[in-house]
């Protein structure tokens, strides 16, 4: 029969275990982000289930977030069956992943902060590559490429870019509608490129991009001055 200072001292050991185990989440989501200004977790689990290296299930809400240049207003985040490397955790390492992470949640991305996100190297290798496709025929050289603006509404948005070539700066703007086809596909209709005010590219067929299989989209609305999406992503360890 266990005493109860055996008792005492055991359940004193879980604690501390527990309290490592939920410090260790918590860095390892804020080492995600290069920046955060809030972050809230909530984790759902027992203290023998954290031992066994099991979340069933965690909540993250955060704001103002930055990933990789890319500004996010708010987002909230629910994942469930975690599994982690606990013993390595145990012994001083970081928080691994062991298994895919299926993540559901909401982002949203005002455009002052989407505007922000175009100096990411992220974002604007995206927006040159499909400067590219859509005008296949024109010597354009990405890097001389500058994003300065872009404006949210109604399902649609509308880029602002300089170009500066070796004599002087020209203007490109790049408007498109944007809806989701299923929940992996994202369809850009209709799409008109101005460059210094002069149409160089209608197109009403649209132009389909496909995110993969590790998204699924629920919905992705544009409304003013405000980006939203909902729907589920796979984590990959």
């Amino acid at each position: 029969m266990i005493d109860k200072d055996t008792l005492k001292v055991k359940n004193k050991r879980i604690r501390l275990v527990t309290k490592t185990l939920n410090a260790a989440i918590k860095l390892w989501l804020r080492t995600q982000l290069d920046k955060v200004s809030h972050i809230e977790t909530e984790i759902g689990a027992s203290d023998r289930q954290l031992l066994s290296g099991c979340i069933p299930s965690i909540s993250i809400s955060a704001k103002d977030a930055v990933y990789q240049g890319i500004h996010v207003t708010s987002i909230q985040l629910q994942a469930e069956n975690i599994q982690i490397n606990i013993g390595g955790i145990l012994k001083g390492k970081p928080l691994r992943l062991l298994e895919v992470v299926p993540i559901v949640g909401e982002l949203v991305v005002k455009e002052q902060d989407l505007n922000y996100s175009l100096t990411s190297k992220l974002l604007s290798q995206a927006l040159n590559d499909l400067l590219l496709k859509f005008l296949p025929n024109e010597e354009l050289d990405c890097e001389a490429i500058s994003w300065k603006k872009c404006n949210l509404e109604n399902q649609n948005l509308t880029l602002t870019a300089i170009l500066a070539p070796d004599s002087e700066n020209t203007h490109l703007e790049m408007t498109a509608g944007l809806k989701l086809i299923n929940t992996q596909e994202i369809q850009l209709s209709p799409i008109k490129i101005k460059h210094n005010q002069i149409v160089i590219f209608n197109n009403n067929d649209g132009y389909k991009i496909d995110m993969g299989s590790d998204v699924a989209f629920q919905e992705i609305i544009i409304s003013s001055q405000q980006l939203l999406c909902r729907g589920r992503v796979n984590v990959n360890p």
